[in-house]
């Protein structure tokens, strides 16, 4: 195998690709001001319990929102909402609604009494503010999860959760992307042969009936 070459950058948050996430938030004193703000600096920091971390600049309007209200909601976002997701992170909410201007609509969140949820969100994680945390460009929020919304559409017949079926993006290196084929699944470099082989096919036909779906007009 050829060696391969490397050059040197400055350091930089070149974490790549990254998650796509519209994050759904409201005034505490008036919940009904509602808004919207892309992130795709956003990750899982613990399971038990669930907690997920975004990080905001301070002047965005979103931030001063989540601070005072110690609530957010997380929506994974698929390709029919890029458009809308690039929308949410370069306007500000000050200025206009993103909802109306995108066409996005909110609805209730779990287990939220000001942050709405996005309608149409292939995932919606409801956090609780538990700590922020200055670092200097961005503070950090660290969220409890206190509910999780998943489209129906998403679930088989015994519940069981396909995320390859919602065709989320990803945010890399400043474009926006869908996300390719399955190459595997967790611990398929040390499953067995035939398990091996029985999951990547049932994998295949998934990926093949989404195809189908998604060339239908």
């Amino acid at each position: 195998m050829k060696t391969a070459e490397y050059a040197a950058f400055p350091p930089s948050t070149m974490l790549n690709p990254t998650p796509v996430v519209l994050i759904s938030c409201a005034d505490r004193m008036h919940p009904e001001r509602r808004n919207l703000v892309t992130a795709a600096w956003a990750g899982t920091v613990n399971s038990e319990p669930p907690m997920v971390s975004v990080s905001l600049r301070k002047e965005r309007y979103s931030h001063g929102l989540i601070a005072d209200s110690g609530e957010f909601v997380v929506n994974l976002a698929d390709e029919k909402m890029c458009r809308a997701v690039d929308f949410c992170g370069v306007r500000s909410g000050r200025d206009l609604d993103k909802a109306e201007m995108t066409g996005l609509r909110y609805r209730t969140a779990e287990g939220m009494s000001i942050a709405p949820a996005v309608e149409g969100a292939p995932v919606s994680l409801s956090c609780r503010v538990r700590q922020i945390i200055p670092l200097g460009s961005h503070d950090l929020f660290l969220g409890e999860v206190a509910g999780v919304s998943v489209r129906k559409d998403l679930l088989d017949e015994r519940g069981g959760l396909h995320l390859e079926r919602a065709h989320l993006i990803a945010y890399n290196h400043g474009l926006y992307q869908k996300l390719g084929e399955v190459m595997g699944f967790f611990g398929w470099s040390v499953a067995r042969e035939e398990v091996l082989r029985k999951r990547m096919a049932l994998l295949r036909r998934e990926e093949n009936a989404n195809g189908d779906r998604r060339r239908k007009p």
